[in-house]
């Protein structure tokens, strides 16, 4: 069998059909997501989220991501928490910094199946920005640059979603360069 028939063939296998139409889901650091596994079963197997998966575990937040939902979560791979201060992380994974780790965390999670054509449109329909509540309470926004989402903090930061539409069992992931601060 030649490369380009192999090739072909396992883009082919990844392709999932829903409703006649045929998408794949993307992959995520090279390592595959599906989306009948929930947002903790996907990040888990995730190579490039080994800093947010030990973030949730240390906050406890396993069992919430695991649940129906739906959620979004911009989730910031393990390059954006290196872009921290020295010993940024290592300060929010003390136990006693446990409730400043939740509040940045859930900072990223939004409620909803927010896809990536849903925030386009709704970034459109609202005047280029578009606000989103997350589960922390703070907002962060969307906008349009280029072709490209980017999530505004409270802080003043950005992230520009670099892999959008990770459909999870229950919910989203959008994967995000750098890590949202809330205020």
């Amino acid at each position: 069998m030649t490369n380009l028939r192999k090739i072909i063939l396992t883009s082919m296998s990844a392709l999932i059909t829903t409703a006649g139409i045929a998408y794949a889901n993307p992959t995520v650091g090279g390592a595959a997501m599906f989306e009948s596994k929930n947002i903790i079963e996907n990040a888990v197997k995730s190579p490039v989220h080994k800093t947010l998966v030990a973030a949730v575990q240390a906050a406890g937040l396993v069992d919430v991501l695991q649940t129906a939902g739906p959620f979004t979560v911009f989730a910031p791979v393990d390059k954006a928490f290196a872009k921290l201060p020295a010993g940024t992380v290592d300060t929010l994974l003390k136990p006693e910094n446990k409730d400043t780790l939740v509040k940045v965390l859930t900072a990223h999670v939004v409620a909803g199946d927010l896809t990536s054509t849903v925030l386009k449109k709704r970034i459109k329909a609202n005047s280029g920005s578009y606000n989103m509540k997350t589960v922390s309470g703070d907002t962060i926004t969307a906008k349009m640059s280029g072709k490209s989402i980017v999530i505004f903090d409270e802080s003043g930061g950005s992230s520009t979603i670099t892999t959008a539409d990770v459909d999870q069992s229950n919910g989203q992931i959008h994967v995000i360069n750098r890590v949202l601060l809330p205020k």
